[in-house]
C-alpha cells in the first residue's frame, strides 16, 4: 500500500508575543512589558531535546477510522488520536502544522517504529506483551473492548459465541483478528477496518469485529446499515507506540497523558471527537511498567 504522508496545516496562534515599549520617564510610566511563554527544555540527548531542537515530530495514526484517525473532507487526519498526539507535539514545543501524519495500518505499526519511519504511534493500539518485546507504550490512555458489528436487520448474533465457525471480517496483525480464531471463529482479514464493510453488505461475511468504539464509529457514518450488539468480550488498553527502551520519553509521555486529564485538555479532546458518538469515561491509569 502506498503510504500517504499529510502535514497538518491549521490556524494557530502565532507563538512570538508583541512587546509593549515602555514610553516616557518619571510619573508617565507605561504598560508593563509582556514576557513570551518560554519554549520548554530538555535534557541533551533525550528523545525529547531532538525533537523539541528539530521543531517537527512524525506521528503514525489511522486514516480511516472514525472517531479516532480519519482523513476528512479537508484531507487532514481527524479524532481522538489525532488530538492526543497534537497534545504531546504541543508539550514539545511543536505547532500543528509541523506535524507529520503517516498512514500507520495495524500491520505495519511495530514495523514504522522499529525502521524510525515515526517518531510515535498512536492508532487505537492495543497494548500487549507480545508486541512489548519490540515497541515500548506509554499510557494507556483508553480502555477499548472487542465487539461485533452486524447488518441492523441481523438478529441472529448477539454476542460472541454466536461467531464460532462464521466468517467474520478483521484486520491483519490485530489483536482482534487473533482473538476470532481463538473462539472458533472463522477469520477473514485485510488490511483496514472500512474495507471490512463491502465484505458485510454481500454477505461474504456475518459481522466484523474489532473494539467497540471503532465500530461504534463505523455505525455512526453509515447510519442505518450497521449496529453494534454484545457487550465487549476483552480489554484492550490504547497506548501510544515508540521505541523499545527509550523509558525517558515514555516515561515523559505518561506525564504528559496524566497532566492533559488533570487540566481538561484530554476530555476537550474527547467531547470534540469521539465524545460527539461516545460518552466520556475516565481514562485509566498510566502503566509505569519496567523493561
Amino acid at each position: 500500500m502506498k503510504r500517504m504522508r499529510f502535514a497538518l496545516v491549521a490556524a494557530g496562534a502565532a507563538t512570538a508575543l508583541a512587546l509593549a515599549g515602555c514610553a516616557g520617564g518619571g510619573d508617565s510610566g507605561g504598560e508593563a512589558e509582556e514576557t513570551p511563554t518560554a519554549a520548554p527544555t530538555f535534557e541533551a540527548g533525550t528523545t525529547m531535546a531532538e525533537l523539541s531542537d528539530a521543531g517537527k515530530i512524525t506521528i503514525g495514526t489511522k486514516f480511516d477510522q472514525p472517531l479516532f484517525g480519519l482523513v476528512g473532507p479537508s484531507g487532514e487526519p481527524e479524532g481522538f488520536d489525532v488530538e492526543i498526539g497534537k497534545i504531546i507535539a504541543s508539550e514539545l514545543g511543536i505547532s500543528e502544522d509541523n506535524i507529520e501524519w503517516v498512514e500507520t495500518v495495524s500491520a505495519n505499526r511495530e514495523p514504522f517504529i522499529q525502521n524510525g519511519q515515526v517518531d510515535i504511534v498512536i492508532a487505537t493500539y492495543t497494548i500487549n506483551d507480545k508486541r512489548k518485546e519490540v515497541v515500548s507504550f506509554a499510557g494507556p490512555y483508553y480502555m477499548a473492548g472487542q465487539s461485533i458489528l452486524v447488518l441492523a436487520d441481523n438478529d441472529d448474533i448477539e454476542s460472541e459465541d454466536d461467531l464460532v465457525g462464521q466468517p467474520v471480517c478483521s484486520v491483519t496483525g490485530s489483536t482482534p483478528a487473533a482473538k476470532l480464531a481463538e473462539i472458533g471463529a472463522d477469520p477473514v482479514l485485510t488490511d483496514t477496518y472500512s474495507n471490512c464493510l463491502e465484505p458485510l453488505r454481500s454477505g461474504q461475511v456475518v459481522a466484523v469485529s474489532t473494539d467497540n468504539v471503532i465500530l461504534a464509529g463505523l455505525a455512526a457514518q453509515n447510519e442505518g446499515e450497521f449496529k453494534v450488539v454484545g457487550k465487549p468480550f476483552t480489554e484492550e488498553p490504547y497506548g501510544i507506540g515508540l521505541a523499545l527502551e527509550d523509558t525517558e520519553f515514555r516515561m515523559w509521555i505518561n506525564d504528559v497523558l496524566e497532566k492533559a486529564e488533570e487540566d481538561g485538555r484530554y476530555e476537550e479532546a474527547w467531547n470534540e471527537t469521539a465524545g460527539t458518538v461516545l460518552p466520556f469515561v475516565d481514562p485509566p491509569a498510566v502503566d509505569r511498567y519496567e523493561n
